[in-house]
C-alpha cells in the first residue's frame, strides 16, 4: 500500500461507464475503506433511471378495469442488458364513485409492442442516457405480453374494494399509498429480454395518478 492511501481495484470492463478499467477506491481520513451500499453505487456509476407518468399538476388516466396486455408505464431490456427495478411510488386523485382500485407491477420476458416512448431520466444528474427502452401512456395503452402463470412474475400490488369519493377516502390505506415504496428483499433481476411493467385501473376509469419507477440497468455480461 503506497502513501495518501492510494489503493486500487481492477474492474470488469463495461461496469462503470466512461471508466478506464481501473479507479481508486475510497477510504476516510483514519485509512477505514468506504463502503456503499449497491443501488446507490450503481447510481453513482451512472446506471440508474427513472421512468415517471404525469405532468406537473396532471395526472394520467387509469384503465377501466385490468387487463393482461394493458399497462400504463413500462421499461424493458433488450438482449444483452438487465434491468432490475429498485421503486415504485404512486400517487392518486380524483377518486370518485369507484368500486375497485387496482394497482400492480409485473415483468415478463417479453417487450412492450406500443404505446407512447419514454426518455429514462439518469438519476445521476447529467448521467449518460438509458440503453433501456420505456414507454408511458394513460389509459392501459402500452401494450405488453399476455399475463400466463407460467411466464408472468408479480412484484407488486395494491388493491382497494370498497367505493371512493372524490372527498372520503374510504380505505385508508389508499391515502398513504405513496408510502408504499416497492423495496424488495429479493429483487426481480430482468434478463433481457424483459420488460417491467405497471397497471393502474378502477371502475369507470375516472382515477388519474402519478407514478415514477426507478431502476438501475446494466449489461448482462457483467452480472
Amino acid at each position: 500500500m503506497s502513501e495518501g492511501h492510494d489503493y486500487r481495484r481492477t474492474l470488469v470492463a463495461g461496469i462503470l461507464r466512461g471508466s478506464t478499467g481501473e479507479q481508486q477506491m475510497e477510504v476516510t481520513k483514519r485509512g477505514e475503506l468506504e463502503i456503499i451500499d449497491f443501488f446507490t453505487s450503481k447510481v453513482m456509476e451512472g446506471c440508474g433511471y427513472q421512468v415517471r407518468a404525469g405532468t406537473v399538476a396532471t395526472g394520467i388516466a387509469a384503465s377501466t378495469a385490468v387487463v393482461d396486455t394493458q399497462a400504463n408505464m413500462c421499461v424493458g431490456a433488450a438482449a444483452g442488458l438487465t434491468i432490475i427495478p429498485c421503486a415504485l411510488r404512486l400517487a392518486m386523485l380524483d377518486v370518485a364513485a369507484q368500486t375497485t382500485l387496482a394497482c400492480h407491477m409485473k415483468a415478463v420476458g417479453a417487450a412492450a409492442t406500443a404505446g407512447t416512448a419514454f426518455v429514462p431520466l439518469p438519476l445521476l444528474q447529467g448521467g449518460v442516457a438509458a440503453r433501456a427502452t420505456a414507454r408511458v401512456q394513460a389509459a392501459g395503452a402500452v401494450t405488453v405480453a399476455a399475463e400466463t402463470v407460467l411466464t408472468t412474475l408479480r412484484l407488486w400490488e395494491f388493491l382497494a374494494l370498497q367505493t371512493q369519493s372524490a372527498t372520503v377516502l374510504a380505505v385508508g390505506a389508499l391515502g398513504t399509498i405513496t408510502a408504499q415504496a416497492y423495496t424488495p428483499i429479493l429483487p426481480y433481476i430482468g434478463v433481457g429480454v424483459s420488460c417491467v411493467y405497471v397497471q393502474v385501473a378502477s371502475n369507470g376509469g375516472t382515477v388519474t395518478h402519478f407514478g415514477a419507477l426507478d431502476f438501475i440497468e446494466m449489461l448482462t455480461a457483467d452480472i
